[in-house]
């Protein structure tokens, strides 16, 4: 399809006021996820939080058995509490336990453990789509000394936080009718080697689930930093890797080719984040992180994108130390361990809205395009691309180009397109290209990068 002249004129005006010089920022909010994360109760999560420090300890090597106690005691507290939700789900949400065994004699466990993750499943209503999306909390934790057992350990941001996050997603949409299956984890396993992770990541990759998009809470509540006392509950992390954890020598290959370092499936999922969840939480900015996690460090979506799915870490801008991995105690006028007091719960509503906006959207999203291409073999001032419908799903009522600077790391323009073909006055030496599907409504799937054939 030709793109017409006058498209050409207002794209040049948008490039010029976002031109980035300036842009002026529309956001076209749809009314049913503006609702759901209107709904988010922080009365509810600080329920929760305040029920899982009451287990004393979660450490994976304590009690399974213990009715009060021990992350067996959690386990089941989990299991019930997704129970609840489900008169209300109209047959959309179901539980189960997912049971496996860890450990031995050489690992850091010292024994072989059992240990049981807990799944809550959000079906989707459209049987010719057969999409998922995945959102992991682990809710396990540690004091000072990671085998301790019996000792106090509240854990109430780590990971109290992400577990009251997902419990509220669950709670606002398994009322809403989604055309792409949610599943929402509950980890064990995490503080001894992200066990419980890599057990559900076997899984679908076993059972071959078309996995769309893995999104992993880990400590998103925290208050003041340490050392710097820096409190700032308007900024959040998303960790992304850069190159596939699965690259091969042919992917490497087209990445070089392409000069597509910067645009992981697990970067374009980072990106939609920021987007989707600063165009519904108001007061809130999202920092691409651009490496998979911390130094030294790691998370449940690690263990996914060792099997090539697109993952990332959401994760509080800035840590308190003396709280994570920490006794209990008061020293020398300093508070230390992660005690519920140490929650901003405002700055965990907000971030639990950027979780449930990004992945409503993104389930209420057509599939995205396939094989999305740019001509590169001319010289030329124009760009050519071209893509495929997706092949399953609703069909899209159109789809965006996304453009930017090749020194710039976020999307900077969008393009409205009917056809699956675009004729633009960009040079293909100065910009990059993605393609999203849209629907109706407007929702996007996620950018998929314009490579050169």
């Amino acid at each position: 399809m030709k793109t017409p002249r006058y498209l050409y004129f207002l794209m040049g005006l948008f490039l010029y006021a976002n031109g980035l010089y300036a842009q002026t920022t529309i956001k076209n909010r749809d009314a049913i996820i503006e609702s759901a994360v209107n709904s988010i109760s922080v009365d509810t999560m600080k329920a929760l939080i305040q029920d899982m420090v009451g287990f004393h300890n979660r450490n994976n090597l304590s009690s399974m058995t213990h009715p009060t106690q021990g992350i067996g005691a959690a386990t089941e507290y989990l299991y019930r509490r997704v129970n609840t939700y489900i008169p209300a789900s109209g047959g959309r949400l179901s539980v189960e336990k997912e049971f496996y065994t860890i450990g031995g004699a050489e690992t850091r466990l010292k024994r072989e453990v059992p240990l049981c993750n807990v799944i809550a499943t959000v079906q989707g209503s459209n049987p010719d789509d057969d999409r998922v999306i995945v959102l992991l909390a682990h809710f396990d934790n540690r004091n000072g000394n990671g085998n301790d057992s019996i000792g106090y350990a509240p854990g109430a941001n780590d990971n109290g936080s992400g577990v009251a996050c997902l419990m509220e997603i669950i709670r606002l949409l398994s009322q809403v009718d989604l055309p792409v299956t949610l599943k929402i984890m509950f980890l064990s396993g995490e503080e001894h080697g992200l066990y419980g992770a890599q057990h559900m990541a076997e899984m679908a990759r076993r059972e071959n689930w078309n996995l769309i998009a893995v999104v992993n809470n880990d400590m998103i509540g925290n208050g003041p930093a340490s050392e710097t006392d820096t409190h700032n509950n308007t900024l959040l992390r998303v960790f992304s890797e850069n190159i596939p954890l699965t690259e091969t020598d042919e992917m490497r290959r087209e990445r070089v080719y392409n000069s597509a370092e910067n645009d992981s499936p697990s970067r374009q999922l980072a990106r939609y984040i920021k987007e989707t969840g600063e165009r519904y939480v108001d007061n809130i900015t999202v920092k691409l992180i651009y490496r998979n996690d911390r130094f030294g460090r790691g998370g449940d979506h690690t263990p996914f994108s060792r099997k090539g799915y697109a993952a990332v870490r959401i994760c509080e801008m800035h840590e308190n130390y003396n709280r994570t991995h920490q006794y209990a105690r008061s020293e020398n006028g300093v508070e230390y361990g992660d005690e519920i007091e140490g929650i901003d719960f405002e700055y965990l509503r907000k971030n639990t809205g950027v979780n449930l906006s990004a992945v409503a959207n993104l389930a209420l999203a057509p599939s995205a395009p396939v094989n999305v291409r740019q001509e590169v073999s001319e010289l030329t001032n124009y760009s050519t691309l071209h893509w495929e419908a997706p092949k399953q799903g609703k069909k899209p009522a159109g789809y965006y180009i996304l453009i930017r600077e090749t020194d710039q790391s976020q999307w900077q323009m969008k393009i409205r397109i009917n056809g699956t073909e675009a004729h633009l006055p960009y040079s293909k030496d100065n910009y990059f290209f993605a393609v999203q599907s849209i629907d109706a409504e407007g929702h996007e799937s996620l950018a998929v990068f314009a490579r050169g054939k």
